[in-house]
């Protein structure tokens, strides 16, 4: 099956670079969901769309056997791109708050989705060598943590037929032709809150009638720092990030409120719990000890679930990758970033597992290694510089998918 890959390469590149040169935000996916509907249409699968907006779902029925379920995320970022490629992205669009911005894909999602149209049309081309029913779910805004849970309530289960499984891949900052499992919990759980807090406001040159919220608000981001650190056990992992404070619009104005934005991430819902209360203890003692005039108020949003590998098809396929990759396959280990694809599984009731791709340069990346200058020289995720090399990034994705897929499908 996969020697048809070089058949398709210039067709997938293509796409691909068309892909990475109009991203789209989350629940915009207009564009990315049509081209994707169509190419599953063009090889015979059953499509869906508008799925929970702009979700797509297309199957492939090919007689008995196992079902098995690929997701895709499709959105881009507000990112202005500053990787230099003849096809970067100079589009810019208008984000749900109103606010002109740039967009990119800077987390690699138009290699997911090229990847897994190609794995389709393999797949689709050679239906001897297989059978069963393939699902290729292509989901809208897994940045914003809802574009699974809105297909989930939009009646995904009743669209396609019950999985035996379900995958999902995403590129990483490694070398490209790279490809690793790992069984358990493989990215954290994430929650972010939002932090209001009040002062007196006044003028700058009258400080003792006020109760400056930006002092306040410094008490409580110092405070903070001591969470993971003197509260979670060592050993455990906790990251616990201020990532955003909002106060006053004038030097010689004390404001009378603050915004604080901090995110939290663990590989487990017990310590994400205890950083919750501390946060909350922190913030409603500061404020007491400040004599705030109001309550504070704290607000959780961008809920991401843990995603957890199911060990026994964790180990199917890393047995899987590892006949058909060799010592490209490997265990990349747990990974501190945040997903919303295991709510899919989790709602359809079946197990899964969730691996990694690399996508940078290999000589770049030995270099750099050889350097210790990895995370200086190697740009991340979301970084303005985050450009997977096309080849064998594609390659290594779409023959991941395939031989994934075929560790259940294979006749």
């Amino acid at each position: 099956m996969l020697a048809g890959e070089p058949e398709m390469r210039a067709w997938q590149e293509d796409l691909y670079r068309d892909l990475h040169a109009h991203p789209e935000l989350g629940h915009q996916e207009t564009r990315t969901a049509g081209v994707a509907a169509e190419e599953l249409r063009r090889h015979g699968l059953t499509v869906h769309e508008g799925v929970g907006g702009t979700g797509v779902v297309g199957v492939l029925s090919n007689g008995p056997g196992r079902v098995v379920l690929m997701r895709a995320d499709m959105d881009g970022l507000p990112v202005k791109e500053a990787t230099g490629l003849p096809y970067a992205s100079e589009a810019t669009t208008t984000d749900a708050a109103g606010k002109e911005v740039p967009l990119m894909h800077a987390c690699g999602h138009d290699v997911h989705v090229a990847s897994l149209l190609g794995a389709v049309r393999l797949l689709a081309g050679a239906q001897e060598a297989w059978s069963g029913t393939f699902v290729a779910l292509l989901q809208p805004a897994e940045e914003l943590a809802n574009g699974a849970s809105r297909m989930v309530d939009a009646g995904l289960d009743t669209l396609l037929p019950t999985p035996d499984v379900a995958f999902a891949q995403h590129v990483l900052a490694y070398p490209a032709g790279t490809v690793g499992t790992h069984e358990g919990p493989f990215l954290s759980l994430a929650e972010s809150v939002r932090v209001t807090v009040f002062g007196r406001g006044s003028h700058g040159s009258m400080p003792h009638l006020a109760v400056d919220p930006a002092v306040l608000a410094a008490m409580i981001v110092v405070r903070l720092q001591s969470v993971v650190s003197r509260e979670i056990a060592p050993g455990e992992f906790a990251v616990l990030t201020v990532g955003r404070m909002v106060v006053g619009a004038k030097s010689n104005i004390i404001d009378d409120h603050a915004v604080l934005e901090l995110n939290l991430r663990a590989y487990s819902e017990e310590v994400r719990d205890q950083m919750l209360s501390a946060v909350e203890r922190i913030v409603r003692a500061e404020c007491a000890a400040s004599g705030s005039p109001r309550e504070p108020e704290l607000e959780s949003y961008d809920r991401y679930p843990l995603t957890s590998n199911d060990p026994a098809v964790t180990a199917r396929v890393g047995k899987a990758f590892a006949s058909y990759f060799g010592d490209s396959a490997t265990d990349f280990g747990r990974q501190t970033a945040s997903e919303d694809f295991s709510t899919v599984p989790d709602a359809l009731g079946v197990p899964y597992t969730y691996w990694g791709i690399g996508g940078i340069d290999p000589e770049l990346y030995r270099s750099a290694a050889e350097r210790g200058t990895v995370t200086q020289d190697v740009p991340g995720n979301h970084s303005p510089g985050f450009a997977p090399v096309v080849q064998p990034t594609l390659r290594t994705g779409t023959a991941a998918v395939v031989v994934a897929a075929l560790a259940w499908l294979a006749g």
